[in-house]
């Protein structure tokens, strides 16, 4: 990446902006997890409704601290996690109690991933925080996985602040989300 497109992305992260940005399989929309306003522009952008939630992603499960509430896993829960992370593995933990219903949606719940993407990772590390992580594509068609698609798909959308000019990792499918408590597989 070059410091350009970082310099940006976190210019538009840090003035309530949406960014689209490269995952492990496919773009992603994001934006900074402590404002609504920005939560909001994602949700718009998507046609994506509230009570459905959204997915935090990091560099470490340290950013994510603020946001799940990792205290109420027990060891053997925490170390199922740990072992998945970095990587496309994408964990529901009880969420903190202040989390926006923006994130959590109409659950006690927050999805939560610490990805091994590179992109995502200085991302996050540069912001000091996680930041928002759902599919680049409008609710209920195919996700975009390249610059070209994303640009295609939101035509010069106003709420789409940047595209960041890199590749997705290339993983054929979604990351795999289970659920902390259970260790039950969602999708």
């Amino acid at each position: 990446m070059t410091d350009f497109d970082l310099s940006n992305a976190l210019t538009a992260l840090r003035a309530q902006g949406v960014i689209a940005y490269p995952t492990e399989s496919v773009f992603g929309l994001g934006c900074d997890p402590d404002c609504d306003v920005a939560i909001q522009k994602v949700l718009d952008l998507k046609k994506r409704p509230a009570h459905k939630g959204l997915i935090l992603i990091a560099a470490n499960i340290e950013q994510l601290k603020n946001y799940a509430d990792f205290s109420s896993l027990n060891e053997t829960q925490l170390t199922a996690i740990q072992k998945t992370w970095p990587g496309p593995f994408t964990w529901v933990v009880p969420a903190q109690k202040n989390l926006s219903k923006l994130i959590s949606g109409d659950f006690d719940s927050v999805a939560v991933r610490v990805s091994a993407h590179p992109i995502v990772q200085q991302l996050c590390c540069e912001f000091a925080k996680p930041i928002i992580s759902t599919s680049a594509n409008l609710s209920g068609l195919e996700a975009c996985v390249n610059t070209i698609e994303v640009k295609k798909m939101f035509s010069n959308n106003p709420l789409l602040a940047m595209i960041m000019n890199e590749n997705v990792s290339g993983l054929d499918e979604p990351s795999q989300i289970y659920h902390a408590l259970t260790g039950k597989r969602l999708r």
